[in-house]
């Protein structure tokens, strides 16, 4: 038995040197998969369709000449098995690929909404609110308590200047039917009394003439400022609300008495002389042609009052 051990272990250092002198240098390596081997196409291709919502950010990835660098877990359609390598494609670095949008699972058939109203309260003791609109005012938009002023009354107006502004005015649009070429502001004592020498005086003055008086044309109204526009003077009754200027009297055929040159015409002067005569004293304050170079066009009306009476030039 010794005998054929010792032959087994002679044998065995003579065959491998023989073994050992046919191994390979180096270890063999498996062949490179290609960009086909890559796209798996063996696997059938399915379309991926994003929305907006829901497609995630493209991340670009690099195959190499070798084709065994891919970054990113989902290739899509744009790598194909003909697409040569060295090439940049993109890949949607999912975990998962969506194969449709997400929508909402359908409603069940059969509802109908309807909306929910809610009851009314009503207070144990309601709290009536007086009305905020001045009583000055009626529905017939009449104004100053006088049916025959129509117009509109306004919030008090503070003046720019010191000693402007009113307290209560109205802007009157007509009075007595004579329509005002403007709504003009004023107060509701100055409204009064050119209500009262419209119907008083023009009215009767000028008759049936051109089928009588249709609307006066109004220069100024309200406006603060000082006498005549001078620096330095008193403050007008313009800034006041207490005085209108009036430059001619319009009738209903279309023709008009213009203080202008109505006051050197001999048809017209005895009429504007008489208008102008009539207003002294209703008014505090009646200018006209003869009072100053201010005053050539127009007659001047206020209610301002002196100790001596009404002024009247």
């Amino acid at each position: 038995m010794r005998l054929v051990g010792a032959a087994i272990l002679v044998c065995s250092l003579i065959v491998a040197p023989a073994v050992q002198a046919g191994a390979p240098k180096t270890s063999v390596r498996p062949k490179p998969r290609d960009a086909v081997a890559l796209a798996r196409p063996d696997r059938p291709q399915v379309k991926v369709f994003y929305t907006s919502l829901v497609r995630p950010k493209p991340r670009m990835f690099t195959v190499s000449s070798r084709g065994d660098a891919v970054f990113g877990t989902v290739i899509s359609e744009e790598i194909a098995p003909t697409q040569p390598a060295s090439t940049k494609a993109y890949a949607l670095a999912s975990t998962a690929p969506v194969y449709r949008s997400p929508r909402p699972s359908p409603r069940p058939s059969g509802l109908v909404s309807t909306p929910r109203r809610m009851p009314r309260v009503q207070p144990a003791n309601p709290v009536r609110v007086a009305s905020t609109k001045p009583s000055a005012i009626s529905r017939t938009g009449a104004v100053c308590g006088d049916p025959k002023i129509r117009g509109e009354v306004l919030k008090p107006i503070a003046g720019k200047l010191a000693g402007c502004g009113v307290e209560r005015p109205v802007r009157v649009s007509s009075v007595d039917g004579v329509v005002l070429s403007q709504q003009s502001i004023m107060d509701c004592t100055t409204a009064k009394t050119l209500r009262g020498w419209v119907s008083n005086s023009l009215k009767p003055t000028i008759r049936k003439r051109g089928g009588g008086v249709k609307s006066l044309s109004v220069p100024s109204h309200y406006s603060c400022r000082t006498r005549n526009s001078k620096p330095g003077a008193k403050i007008s009754e313009h800034g006041k609300g207490r005085a209108i200027d009036i430059s001619s009297i319009n009738l209903k055929d279309g023709s008009k008495i213009t203080v202008l040159n109505g006051w050197t015409n001999r048809k017209d002067k005895k009429v504007l002389q008489k208008l102008h005569a009539s207003a002294c004293g209703p008014f505090g304050t009646v200018l006209g042609p003869e009072s100053d170079r201010y005053h050539k066009d127009h007659f001047h009306f206020d209610t301002a009052r002196y100790r001596g009476g009404a002024y009247c030039r």
